[in-house]
């Protein structure tokens, strides 16, 4: 029996595979989009907003995006399957560009808004790539498969940026029209590639099975422990993130250099996906997670130091890693507490969850930096650290950590 079902996994990871390589080219190209909107949209919102402390408002509407796309992306994927529905979401990500591009060459700051809240959708669309990965792939690939598809983050990590410097000016003398005009086209192409994938419709649930309402989610320790670190991980990176090139350029460094640092963040976010699926299958999602938060405070640690150049590539790239092992460790944990005809649902929930406390995060960033400084934005990462370690204790010890 055991022989036959290791052959059944071997022949379903050969389609997890192909899926797994056609989602990390989606994310590469879906991510640049997202890292373009993190590089610019402070930058573009503090020319536009009509006053400084709105600067950051933008990349908070791209949160609130983000949280309102959750839960109708996991209906559209359960009602037309993931391709479907994720080509759909494509046309948000070309809306981004146009959208942009219509807000800085109009100098209209609500219109600058839509195109972020535009992103944020799509965002939210791509992130649950990483979870499609995951429909199709065995127990024991499941942690690898999610892992690959996030590689595709650092291809994101160079085009993002390097499409920023080659176009921000190509469109003279609109900074950055050029750039969202270049967006539209990166969302085009990203459609096509997500139209290779080869994942089933979710199953229903087989007869007589009584669908467990939501609350029963959170009763599972295993799912709130996910649900708070990775809630607490991504609010943390995007906090941070979203002040940085705004920090940047009040300390006299240049948009080139901001480019820059969001670049080697974001590569550092998902540089690590090569090998993280491989540490959670040997160590556990928990240990993994508890590394990431570690590395999170550290970046704090490192901005606090000082406001050169280099403390803030070393810090930002101190937050991405964190923000890799935290993010898909408790990835990895919200997918195995799902039953197979409820993880799309469950996928949602979590979604949800952590894209709504990094909207609290992110509308609170552009004023605690403006008004109170870079200093005050690091300082706040410590106690959201304490907290989601604290959870991460209680549950580990609620759930036996894999061998």
């Amino acid at each position: 029996m055991t022989a036959m079902t290791s052959d059944a996994d071997a022949m379903g990871d050969r389609l997890a595979r192909r899926n797994a390589v056609i989602l990390a080219v989606a994310t590469a190209l879906a991510g640049a989009n997202t890292t373009v909107m993190f590089a610019t949209g402070a930058i573009v919102g503090a020319q536009l907003a009509p006053v400084r402390s709105l600067a950051t408002l933008p990349i908070s509407i791209f949160v609130v995006g983000l949280a309102a796309a959750s839960l109708p992306v996991g209906m559209l994927v359960r009602r037309y399957g993931r391709r479907t529905a994720y080509q759909l979401a494509t046309f948000a990500g070309m809306l981004t560009g146009l959208f942009g591009y219509l807000g800085v060459t109009l100098a209209s700051f609500p219109i600058f808004c839509i195109a972020t809240f535009c992103a944020g959708f799509y965002a939210s669309a791509a992130q649950s790539y990483r979870f499609a990965a995951a429909d199709t792939a065995s127990d024991a690939f499941r942690p690898k498969a999610i892992s690959w598809v996030m590689t595709g983050g650092v291809i994101a990590g160079v085009v993002g940026p390097q499409l920023v410097v080659w176009t921000k000016d190509a469109l003279p003398p609109v900074l950055f029209a050029g750039t969202y005009i270049g967006q539209a086209v990166v969302a085009l192409l990203a459609g096509v590639i997500l139209s290779f994938i080869d994942i089933p419709k979710p199953k229903p649930a087989p007869a007589g099975t009584v669908s467990r309402p939501t609350i029963e989610f959170f009763k599972n320790p295993a799912f709130l422990t996910a649900v708070i670190c990775g809630a607490a991980t991504y609010m943390l990176m995007n906090f941070v993130m979203t002040a940085a090139p705004l920090a940047m350029i009040g300390c006299n460094h240049s948009i080139d250099d901001a480019a820059y640092g969001i670049q080697w963040h974001v590569i550092a976010m998902y540089a690590p996906s090569f090998f993280t699926g491989s540490l959670i299958a040997r160590y556990g999602a928990p240990r993994v997670v508890a590394v990431g938060l570690v590395l999170t405070a550290l970046s704090a640690v490192v901005a606090l130091l000082g406001i050169t150049v280099p403390h803030f590539y070393v810090a930002l790239v101190l937050l991405g890693l964190g923000w890799n092992f935290g993010y898909i460790g408790a990835s990895a944990m919200v997918a195995a507490t799902a039953r197979p005809e409820e993880r799309t649902r469950v996928q949602s929930v979590n979604d949800f969850c952590v894209f709504g406390v990094m909207a609290i995060g992110s509308f609170s960033s552009g004023k605690i930096v403006t008004t109170y400084g870079w200093d005050m934005v690091n300082w706040v990462v410590f106690p959201i650290v304490a907290v989601a370690a604290v959870a991460l204790v209680v549950g580990a010890r609620r759930q036996p950590v894999p061998a």
